[in-house]
């Protein structure tokens, strides 16, 4: 049986033989390509089951590729990248990437990052986007999305409309960063100020009502970037 392909997008030939050395390890089979046009033609060919993408290339920004492969996928996207500014990360990740590795990496988180992504992007086609938007459960907290419920410890936890619709999100989106443009323009619309007070308060509020029940940290801050919540326990 084939081996599915992680396609890494990189110029520079020691990080292509470190991350070609990664793909190797998760067991999967590497596929280099050396630019953004060498990059899309594969991508259109042959769609890879992940993608490592530098942003530096010589031919584009890497960021046109993240851009024009979610016209029509969503295929697992890691940034690996040595732009380590915030906002950069900001754009990335509101454009559809996945995740945001900075180099140098550590071959161990890659390796948990590229799970990660795996596991999330398997659960939306094995499990059918349906059944894995009904709820979201890690280990006390249990989500119903259907009927808009939330317990902790078997215990109802109430939440104002937009509490509610932000840990919706989070959920459903497990164990992936959403940035804060991402929640403020579910939330609150697209045309509402670019303001992040009124979401760092109502986070502080989920907070505090999961943690009055008992709740561990549920709800992760990416420090300049977003939140995001664990992944969801695996389904039994």
């Amino acid at each position: 049986m084939a081996k599915p392909m992680v396609l890494i997008v990189e110029d520079d030939s020691i990080l292509i033989c470190l991350l070609t050395q990664a793909v190797n390890k998760f067991e999967y089979t590497a596929v280099v390509a050396r630019s953004g046009g060498e990059a899309l033609g594969i991508i259109a060919s042959k769609m890879p089951a992940l993608i490592l993408l530098d942003l530096g290339l010589p031919d584009m920004d890497g960021t046109d590729i993240i851009r024009s492969v979610r016209k029509t996928s969503a295929v697992p996207i890691i940034v690996v990248s040595a732009r380590d500014k915030e906002q950069d990360k900001v754009d990335a990740l509101d454009l559809g990437a996945d995740d945001y590795v900075t180099k140098p990496f550590d071959t161990r988180e890659l390796l948990a990052r590229m799970r990660a992504a795996m596991r999330h992007y398997s659960n939306m086609i094995t499990c059918g986007e349906q059944h894995s938007e009904m709820y979201y459960h890690c280990g006390d907290l249990f989500i119903d999305h259907e009927h808009r419920r939330i317990t902790l410890k078997g215990k109802e936890i109430h939440l104002t409309q937009n509490e509610y619709k932000i840990i919706e999100l989070l959920s459903r989106s497990g164990g992936k960063v959403l940035t804060h443009n991402n929640i403020i323009d579910a939330v609150w619309g697209s045309d509402a100020p670019n303001d992040t007070k009124i979401l760092r308060v109502n986070i502080a509020n989920i907070r505090r009502k999961l943690k009055g029940s008992g709740g561990s940290e549920y709800i992760i801050t990416e420090p300049g970037i977003g939140y995001r919540m664990p992944e969801a326990d695996p389904i039994q």
